[in-house]
């Protein structure tokens, strides 16, 4: 069997196509070209969440968390269909943010963790997402993750849920299972959770 073919020079090695497509579940870091500051605002995450939603329902995933930071962002998605594909949803959402960046630009590529095994289980998974609301913190630009205003979540149909509040996951799961259940956000899989969730 032949060798896999090399990467462009200056381009982070990612894995086949494959492990990103379908129900996979990927941490993406977007940094900013030289960690440029002064492009993070109210205005940019409004235009953030718009894309991320367009995305949500183009590429069938759901975000239960993002963290917008000073110099660079972070996102976890998890696709809830057998066509997700977050290596799509990940060049749509750069060309429609990269303009609202202006001046700035996103470095050339991403960097993606794809989670398996363990870090798929509940537990697992909530810790990840826990260490990506507490970044803020950590960096001391909020005292507790739920005081720093660039971190939610994107679940289509649910604009008020929020990662950082008691009982989250419980609800996240829930939405999660009736989606896949579906195989996409949609109005069914958004029926059954609303009632099972409100």
């Amino acid at each position: 069997m032949p060798p896999p073919p090399l990467e462009p020079r200056g381009y982070l090695p990612r894995l086949p196509a494959g492990y990103y497509r379908g129900h996979a579940g990927v941490f993406w870091t977007h940094t900013v070209q030289n960690r440029a500051r002064g492009w993070l605002s109210a205005e940019f995450h409004h235009a953030f969440r718009e894309s991320m939603l367009h995305v949500a329902i183009r590429e069938q995933l759901l975000c239960p968390i993002y963290a917008l930071m000073p110099d660079h962002l972070h996102i976890v998605w998890l696709g809830v269909s057998s066509i997700s594909d977050q290596r799509k949803a990940t060049a749509f959402l750069r060309r429609y943010l990269e303009p609202k960046l202006a001046p700035c630009e996103f470095q050339h590529q991403a960097h993606d963790h794809v989670l398996r095994g363990r870090e798929r289980g509940r537990n697992a998974f909530a810790s990840i997402c826990a260490y990506i609301a507490e970044n803020p913190v950590r960096t001391g630009l909020a005292p507790e993750a739920c005081a720093w205003p660039f971190t939610s979540c994107i679940v289509p149909g649910y604009p008020a849920l929020q990662p950082t509040e008691a009982g989250f996951w419980d609800k996240f799961w829930r939405i999660y299972g009736a989606t896949i259940e579906h195989g996409g956000p949609g109005r069914l899989a958004i029926e059954k959770s609303r009632s099972e969730v409100e």
